[in-house]
Formats: C-alpha cells, sequence, structure tokens
C-alpha cells in the first residue's frame, strides 16, 4: 500500500464469546501481532459484559482500550445521544445506537490509518458483519476456513483480471499441481456452468495456503491495508475452522470463562423444565431481543427491566408489538414461556437443535437472524 504509515492491528470486544474467544485464539496463536484490543461502551451494558472484558484483560496481559462516545458528558453515551435526538429512541428501522456508540467510535479510533480488523465470526455461519466503506479498513476472519472478505474475494475472481492470476500461479504454484490450478484460475465465472463459489471452492481445495498466497498477492495489488505490512502475514499457513463448541473450549480453557448471561437457567411451565440465557452481548434493553430474553431480564435482572421499561412512552415500545408492562405480566409470561418450550420440541423434532444455548436456537430460524453483528459478535 502507497503509505509510510504503520498498519495496525485491531480486534473489538463486544462482549460476546466469539470476539472473546478471538482475542484468545490470537494471543495463543499469533503473538508476534501487535493486536490493539478495543471496546465501544455504550453505557448500558450488562455488568456481566464488563467482568468479561475484565478477565479477558487478565489473560492477554494487556488492556483493552475503552473508547466512549461523548466522553466529555456527565451522563452515559446512549442517554447522551438520546437528549441531542429529542428523545427518539432506536429501533430495527433506525439503529443510530450501533452507528453513533460503535461504528463512529471505532473509525475516529482507526482516523485514516491502515487497519487490519480481525473479526470473530465462525466457520460455521454464513455472514460478514460489518465493513467499513473506507478502504484504509480490511476485515479479516480467523475463524474461517476463507479469512478474506467477500470484497476481495471479488477482486480474486475478477473474470478480467485472470490473465495476472494466471502469470502469478506460473511463479508460484508447485509444478505437480499448476496444471490444475492454471485450469481452475483459467475458466471464467458465467454463473451458468461456473459461479463465484464453485471457483471459489475449487482454489480452496487446491490447498488453502496457496489460496491464501494469492489472495496476499490480489490484496497487495489493489492497495489493500495488508500490503503495508512489514514482513509476511502470519495468518497465510491458517488452517483452522473453529465452530461453536471451539468457541466455549477457548473460554472455558484460557480462564476467562463463558460470560455470564450465557449461563443457562432452569425453568419450570405446566410441569415441563425448560433452560433460558441471554444471547448476546450489547445493550440490556437491546431492540433486537426476543421475547423469552426479555422475559429472563424481567427475572434475573429486574432492576435493569424497569429502568428499560422506564423508556417507552405511548408511541414507542422496545419489543414493538407490546410493551415492556403488557410482556411483564404474569399470565403474558407463562405464554412466552409455553411458546419458547413448544419451540425447542419443534426444532429437536427436525433434528436441527444442536445446542442448548438461546443465540444458536434461535439462529435457526432465518427472519430472527442477529442484525446488529457489530454489538453482538
Amino acid at each position: 500500500m502507497a503509505t509510510t504509515k504503520r498498519v495496525r492491528h485491531v480486534l473489538g470486544i463486544s462482549g460476546g464469546k466469539d470476539s472473546a474467544a478471538l482475542a484468545i485464539y490470537m494471543k495463543n496463536n499469533y503473538p508476534e501481532l501487535d493486536i490493539e484490543y478495543y471496546t465501544a461502551d455504550t453505557g448500558k451494558e450488562l455488568e456481566e459484559t464488563y467482568q468479561l472484558i475484565r478477565n479477558l484483560e487478565v489473560y492477554l496481559g494487556k488492556r483493552i482500550i475503552k473508547l466512549k462516545a461523548f466522553d466529555d458528558s456527565v451522563e452515559t453515551p446512549f442517554d447522551h445521544k438520546m437528549k441531542t435526538l429529542g428523545g427518539f429512541l432506536p429501533s430495527t428501522k433506525n439503529r443510530w445506537c450501533t452507528k453513533t456508540l460503535k461504528l463512529d467510535v471505532f473509525e475516529e479510533f482507526v482516523g485514516d490509518d491502515p487497519v487490519i480488523s480481525y473479526v470473530g465470526i465462525r466457520g460455521d455461519e454464513d455472514r460478514e458483519g460489518y465493513i467499513s466503506n473506507k478502504s484504509t479498513i480490511q476485515s479479516i476472519y480467523p475463524f474461517r476456513q476463507n479469512i478474506w472478505s467477500a470484497d476481495l474475494v471479488r477482486k480474486i475472481l475478477d473474470n478480467t483480471k485472470i490473465n495476472d492470476r494466471l502469470a502469478w500461479a506460473e511463479e508460484n504454484i508447485d509444478s505437480e499441481k499448476l496444471l490444475r490450478y492454471l485450469e481452475v484460475l483459467g475458466r471464467p465465472i458465467d454463473n451458468i456452468f461456473l459461479t463465484d463459489k464453485g471457483k471459489l471452492d475449487q482454489l480452496i481445495n487446491l490447498g488453502i495456503e496457496d489460496y491464501n498466497k494469492l489472495a496476499l498477492h490480489v490484496a497487495k495489488r489493489e492497495n489493500y491495508p495488508i500490503g503495508g505490512m512489514d514482513g509476511t502475514f502470519p495468518l497465510i499457513g491458517n488452517n483452522d475452522i473453529l465452530v461453536l463448541k471451539d468457541i466455549f473450549a477457548l473460554l472455558e480453557d484460557s480462564g476467562v470463562g463463558i460470560p455470564a448471561y450465557y449461563k443457562d437457567i432452569e425453568f419450570e411451565v405446566d410441569g415441563e423444565t425448560a433452560t433460558y440465557n441471554r444471547s448476546r452481548s450489547g445493550c440490556y434493553f437491546c431492540f433486537f431481543q426476543q421475547k423469552i430474553e426479555w422475559v429472563w431480564l424481567l427475572e434475573q435482572h429486574p432492576e435493569l427491566f424497569a429502568e428499560a421499561s422506564a423508556y417507552e412512552r405511548g408511541d414507542f415500545s422496545w419489543s414493538q408489538d407490546e410493551s415492556l408492562e403488557q410482556l411483564s405480566r404474569p399470565e403474558r409470561v407463562l405464554e412466552i414461556k409455553r411458546e419458547y418450550i413448544k419451540r425447542q420440541k419443534r426444532l429437536k423434532n427436525q433434528k436441527k437443535f444442536k445446542s442448548s444455548k438461546l443465540m444458536d436456537i434461535l439462529m435457526e430460524n432465518p427472519e430472527e437472524e442477529i442484525g446488529c453483528a457489530s454489538c453482538f459478535i
């Protein structure tokens, strides 16, 4: 990259399991990288989130940088911003909380420096998360087989650049598999006989390290931040694919521990027992919460539930179709729990039920997939 600035390596800690596990993974496997760990505090996080960050700092032996919007305000960042908007609260259609309190402070933190941002999206997830519009910020996904972002993959597979890719292969691929490599690289994507995913899979199957070297070559040609690194990029030889069970193992084996809000808590309805927990980090009143999570908050943190309820007004409720006052009525709580138990049974019968964790139950249903990855990963 045409710059004299040092390339920075950053990793955001949301307070969730995946970003915490990624911090542990990077320290264990790539200690040579000088990673800046940061977290963006809204002032409305659960205490369990702050405890996880403290535990991580002990394990990492490094301070996690605390980013805070409106740092000179006497109010929490959330309350300060809400007042500047005349009391207008965020929703799924207007996520000013994420933009102002998470993303804007991150982009201010990195400025115009070339940055490699490590993102904790697992190998069993099919999503990208937050992608900055700034060309100086590049995302890397160490838990996935393909560690590169979708925008770089498109450039790797660009039909107009086939000759460049072939020339690179002739210079860098071992002779015993060169012909096959040239065959795969030389076939243009037409979305009939060959899709971009099909071509990508073929390249990866020929060897992940060769594919990573090709990706690095393209990233340098396209002036991605990684091109300005001194020395080699250590993840080039990464063959790991980490899924949910690996994340929990990293947290437990390190002693950092699984965030306390993931702990299964048993409840009983009509003689049937089930467990619930909180599925995510982020603000305790997050509008992406499911009904059962609001019940969890009501029963496990009644004081926070009351604070969340106090934000509601006649024309707005966190849960959209009902107020928290309505949701907290005993008969409604029982109804939500009954429906949750029914849903667990349906998933078990469909043989899709892989985890007792609420996050993973919810993620089985596409329309309920988490919408704000920058807060929850």
